[in-house]
């Protein structure tokens, strides 16, 4: 959760003293599902907060006590850091509103806080490659979704001209290296990867969001939607055991393991957008895996066998492109 809102939640416990998620979502310009999630998250993490059912129930803090920053307990204050530190370590902005908050604390709490929230790190980036820059759009897209406006996007799909899009900017999405935008245009849901526009504004006109919209939902739905068609094309295999989480690395969340068949193999499915991707993926663990089916995959990669003999393989004595002859 962003800290700015998760203060805001401990403000308003204090402030009211309990509170419904509905009242907590109403008041923070959320979803229901998503304030519920905050409270949760802040329980979970040590915070005094805890739900009580039935008429006249609600979230409140433990005992009725009142709290606010410079009342939180050590081990609270700890818990509440390492909530929000890793936000803090790529974010700017969330690093200097965590300054702020740790001067808030009494003096006694300081050290430990600060401490907190350097404990941990989150490095975007993947071994062997450089990080991701964070895209310069993304701060005009966050005031657009916190002031509930509509944005114009100068809009690149892939392989296509840009165009200008007129949407209705629900939330963000950070996966891996990439960001993206889900929103709405004329009344139909859109995701668009934010590294794909080439230019932004907040517009006058209010943006269109629905009222139960969560989005974390949303977002499950749509990768959801991805993966099954990125599995078009899907083949079993019995595969050397040791070679399971190498697989499992290439293909990631396509490569399930279905049994073992003994002690040092196993039966895997693998699923790809296409067969000619599928064994492309495969070929290069030949020597680990059989393949039970289907037939189709296997010509397919008996094709790409051929290739690579036909390329690669030891050339005859003679040959235009001859290098120097195998010893006898």
């Amino acid at each position: 959760m962003r800290a700015d809102r998760l203060v805001a939640t401990l403000l308003t416990l204090q402030a009211r003293g309990r509170v419904t998620a509905a009242q907590l979502a109403e008041e923070l310009e959320v979803s229901v599902a998503t304030a519920r999630r905050d409270l949760e998250a802040l329980s979970a993490a040590g915070i005094p907060v805890y739900p009580q059912a039935g008429r006249g129930g609600g979230w409140q803090l433990l005992g009725g006590a009142r709290t606010d920053l410079s009342g939180l307990t050590g081990p609270e204050a700890r818990a509440l850091f390492l909530l929000v530190g890793p936000a803090a370590s790529v974010d700017p902005d969330a690093k200097a509103a965590l300054r702020k908050l740790v001067r808030a604390l009494p003096e006694t709490f300081r050290t430990d806080a600060a401490a907190a929230a350097d404990a941990i790190v989150i490095d975007p980036g993947e071994w062997g490659r450089e990080a991701i820059d964070r895209p310069e759009l993304l701060p005009v897209l966050e005031t657009a979704i916190v002031q509930r406006r509509r944005v114009r996007v100068r809009y690149a799909a892939w392989n296509r001209e840009p165009t200008d899009r007129l949407v209705d900017p629900w939330g963000l999405v950070r996966k891996r290296e990439h960001w993206y935008l889900l929103g709405a245009m004329d009344g139909a849901e859109r995701t668009y990867r934010v590294d794909r526009m080439l230019d932004a504004a907040v517009t006058e006109e209010a943006a269109v969001r629905p009222d139960d919209l969560d989005l974390g939902e949303l977002w499950a739905r749509i990768t959801d939607e991805v993966e099954r068609q990125r599995a078009g094309a899907a083949a079993t295999v019995i595969a050397d055991t040791g070679i399971v989480p190498l697989l499992r690395t290439q293909f990631g969340q396509r490569a399930v393991v279905e049994a073992p068949v003994d002690d040092l193999r196993s039966r895997v499915q693998v699923t790809a957008p296409t067969e000619q991707l599928l064994a492309r993926g495969l070929a290069g663990w030949a020597e680990y895996l059989d393949l039970v089916e289907p037939d189709s995959l296997r010509a397919e990669l008996a094709r790409l066998g051929r290739v690579l003999v036909e390329r690669n393989g030891v050339r005859r004595s003679g040959s235009p492109d001859a290098g120097p002859a195998e010893p006898t």
